[in-house]
């Protein structure tokens, strides 16, 4: 792989990364009711196991209530149960036709819990960047063994790489820094 290829590979994985990251703070609860608490349930739709925006109309009409609303008034029951099976720690209230979520408010120890929770995701998010680093400058140090890279091209292919990891670095610590004041403030 020539230089270009490496760097434009690395970064790419390191944007993924930071996106799984984002993702998987939605899906954490704040105080406040949005979609993304309930975005990553999975309901099993005729032997498939189908995202619950796929199924239903995911709508806030209050700061602290969700309603669903499937398409289909045959799956109601089966979306119940996939909320109940999630961690997502929501009481569902079903009227055969929407499914209304109250989002109560968060206790202190929840809060704590949740902080850490944002600490382990944005440790994993961190090692997974570091780890495409260290690909990344595998592939460089092959590439010049291959004669496609000179030492001084692989030299500065590893520092571009490392000023990659340091800009995704940040980025998620921002976004876990903003997260954790958002469960801490409400």
């Amino acid at each position: 792989m020539d230089q270009d290829e490496i760097l434009l590979d690395a970064e790419e994985r390191m944007e993924k990364a930071v996106e799984v990251f984002q993702g998987q703070l939605k899906g954490l609860r704040t105080g406040r009711a949005t979609p993304g608490l309930v975005d990553s349930i999975r309901v099993d739709y005729y032997g498939s196991q189908t995202p619950i925006k796929q199924l239903a109309n995911i709508s806030i009409p209050e700061p602290q209530q969700i309603v669903i609303r499937p398409f289909d008034a045959s799956t109601i029951n089966d979306v119940v149960k996939a909320i109940q099976a999630s961690d997502v720690g929501l009481a569902p209230n079903s009227d055969g036709r929407l499914i209304r979520l109250n989002v109560p408010p968060l206790s202190g120890e929840r809060r704590r819990q949740l902080v850490s929770r944002v600490k382990e995701f944005a440790e994993e998010a961190r090692v997974s960047i570091r780890n495409i680093r260290r690909d990344a400058n595998k592939s460089a140090d092959q590439s010049q063994k291959d004669k496609i890279l000179t030492e001084d091209e692989r030299d500065k292919t590893k520092e571009e790489i490392q000023d990659y990891t340091k800009k995704y670095e940040g980025k998620v610590n921002d976004m876990a820094s903003t997260k954790e004041k958002d469960i801490l403030e409400e």
